[in-house]
């Protein structure tokens, strides 16, 4: 054979080579954020979807092809949380996961909007994170401020709590409209706020706070606190430095075990949070079946209901691309928009694009006490502000 006929040969089979297709698979992008102020949300919230991810690819995949998880890290900032899920897209994700916020997730979901994807945030709460303001692709896996809030002021009121002090960190939309739904449903349940506060997240002095508390004629009931990040644990140490004693209630931020260390066993005393669920057997039969596998791949227990949050958003938008036989973006979104879902964290059904795609859903009340962690129970208000 000459060598021209060799290189025909070659290119041939060269050719042939590039026609046989990728192997098939679903891709899930996720721009989640693994470091900085917002990791110990969607860190965990990844950890979870790979146990989801395992878990589907052991059962033989998605409409019978492997599913696959590509992570790029959001750094905590809006902009690179944009940027990665614009490179996931163009890397070729069909559905994306959405990092715990409406600061931080927004971009990611916009993104997904534009490529007419669906897009889900693992656990952003504000009400902002809509069909009406991200577009008629985009959910959230969490129950709104609306709920996480007025299940606070329920808790409050059921307590016997009647009089509140509430401080509002101005940091992001999550901190800023969760005290707003408290008080609304405080007020509407006979509660008396003695004073609104305001806090900037990162000062890291409470004293002014604390000035105006003190010149109250008297002591609240029940201190509301909406913060972030390590700012949560400062604030509450302030308050029992100088002897405010009062139960301090609070949202999913504070579900997050450095809180917990830091705060220990002479802080961490007569706090209550409402988040997604609780990570242990007595949550229900199906975290029961996680728990299992989530210590099968990493060898110990989880310590936040966040791993949850991952691996129902990884569920959830399996069982709706089942529902839709592909993972055609309206056809999934008309899917969640109908279905009806059963997870870690509640059960859970979605309104109409038209109404916002509101999740109807249920809260866990968490108690903190010597520094650990119990489960107070699940809630669901009879009647929530509106957003």
């Amino acid at each position: 054979m000459n060598r021209l006929s060799q290189m025909l040969l070659a290119g041939a089979a060269i050719a042939c080579l590039a026609a046989v297709p990728a192997k098939a698979e679903i891709v899930i992008g996720a721009a989640l954020n693994l470091t900085g102020i917002q990791a110990p949300m969607d860190e965990p919230g990844f950890r979870g979807a790979q146990v989801a991810i395992k878990e589907l690819n052991d059962a033989g995949g998605l409409l019978g092809e492997p599913v696959k998880l590509v992570t790029i890290d959001g750094k905590s900032d809006p902009v690179t949380v944009g940027n990665a899920t614009v490179q996931l897209i163009d890397d070729g994700a069909q559905l994306i996961l959405a990092p715990c916020d409406f600061d931080f997730g927004s971009p990611a979901s916009r993104e997904a909007q534009a490529a007419d994807l669906v897009g889900l945030s693992t656990c952003a709460s504000d009400p902002l994170y809509s069909s009406w303001s991200l577009g008629d692709k985009q959910f959230t896996l969490s129950m709104w401020n609306t709920t996480m809030g007025a299940t606070a002021a329920d808790f409050a009121l059921e307590k016997g709590w009647k009089k509140a002090y509430v401080v509002t960190d101005q940091f992001i939309a999550y901190t800023k409209s969760l005290p707003k739904y408290f008080i609304e449903q405080f007020k509407a349940g006979g509660g008396e706020i003695l004073l609104e506060d305001s806090y900037n997240n990162g000062d890291n002095d409470f004293s002014a706070q604390l000035a105006r508390l003190q010149a109250l004629p008297e002591k609240p009931d029940v201190i509301f606190l909406s913060s972030y990040g390590t700012d949560i644990g400062t604030i509450i140490r302030a308050l029992r430095e100088v002897g405010y004693d009062a139960p301090v209630l609070g949202g999913d931020a504070y579900d997050d075990p450095a809180l917990h260390q830091a705060l220990g066993e002479k802080f961490g005393n007569d706090v209550y949070f409402v988040t997604h669920t609780w990570a242990g057997p007595d949550a229900g039969p199906e975290m029961q079946h996680f728990l299992k596998l989530y210590k099968e791949m990493y060898g110990q227990e989880p310590d936040t209901s966040f791993v949850a949050t991952g691996y129902d958003a990884v569920m959830l938008l399996a069982e709706a691309v089942k529902a839709a036989g592909s993972t055609d973006g309206a056809a999934v979104a008309q899917a969640l928009e109908e279905g009806q879902f059963k997870l870690l964290t509640g059960e859970l059904d979605y309104t109409t694009a038209d109404e916002g795609h509101m999740p109807n859903k249920a809260a866990a009340v968490i108690a903190l006490n010597g520094g650990k962690t119990s489960f107070v129970g699940w809630r669901r208000p009879e009647t929530v502000p509106a957003p």
